[in-house]
């Protein structure tokens, strides 16, 4: 039962991952906590998500903006070891509710149409960036900070899925060197990888018929979901 859960979890996340270009993380990582414990969990997410993006990248390459994501991913990869300082220093309830609120707080003024326009310049990415590589070392979650950057600087959704791909290889790529990876033993790996592979092309598949009202609107759903859930993760064990 436990690996027929952790298969259908990374599934889920790996379909939402390709479809969106972000996302294993905010659906996978509150299943995977309590499947596999905080810190494991969170190494699995960033294994996955950072795998899944380079697949996902390889024939989208042309289409990332170097220009804009080089801060983003220079600023991600510095803030990676704070993220995974913090993480390990302090009370378990206190990371997870004060993320969980940033992001819920950050997410519902976008979804009203709220606008920064000091987020569209360099200095807005290099926030971005250290927000997003701090929260994926520290809680896996390092999507919604380049989601509410992407969305302020009028990117369209096939703009934004090669750059979050991009975005992805390198502040997991940091994590995972930051945090390890997951010890899941050979049952544990082959499951992983085989429910990687079908979440991936189901994702491709769907990505074809999503309209890009839809898919924008799931980036925003889906980040307001992991600030929401991570909230209530830290909630619940005060």
């Amino acid at each position: 039962m436990a690996q027929l859960l952790l298969g259908g979890t990374v599934m889920v996340g790996a379909c939402v991952q390709w479809l969106t270009g972000m996302g294993f993380a905010l659906v996978a990582v509150p299943a995977l906590v309590l499947l596999l414990g905080p810190a494991q969990g969170v190494a699995l997410a960033n294994c996955a998500a950072g795998a899944i993006s380079a697949v996902g990248l390889v024939g989208r390459w042309r289409r990332v903006r170097l220009t804009a994501m080089v801060p983003l991913v220079v600023a991600s990869a510095c803030a990676v070891p704070a993220g995974t300082w913090v993480a390990a220093q302090l009370p378990h309830p206190v990371l997870p509710i004060a993320m969980g609120l940033l992001v819920t707080l950050a997410v519902l003024l976008v979804m009203r149409g709220l606008r920064v326009s000091a987020l569209t310049s360099t200095k807005g990415a290099v926030a971005a960036g250290a927000t997003g590589g701090f929260m994926n070392a520290s809680a896996g979650l390092g999507g919604p900070p380049l989601s509410l950057y992407a969305m302020n600087a009028g990117w369209t959704v096939h703009e934004f899925v090669p750059n979050a791909q991009f975005y992805g290889i390198v502040v997991n790529a940091f994590s995972i060197a930051a945090n390890g990876v997951p010890r899941l033993g050979s049952t544990g790996w082959t499951t992983a990888v085989v429910a990687m592979a079908v979440g991936a092309v189901t994702g491709k598949v769907l990505a074809e018929r999503v309209p890009e009202s839809r898919a924008r609107q799931l980036v925003l759903l889906l980040a307001l979901a992991g600030g929401l859930s991570t909230l209530a993760k830290g909630l619940g064990v005060l």
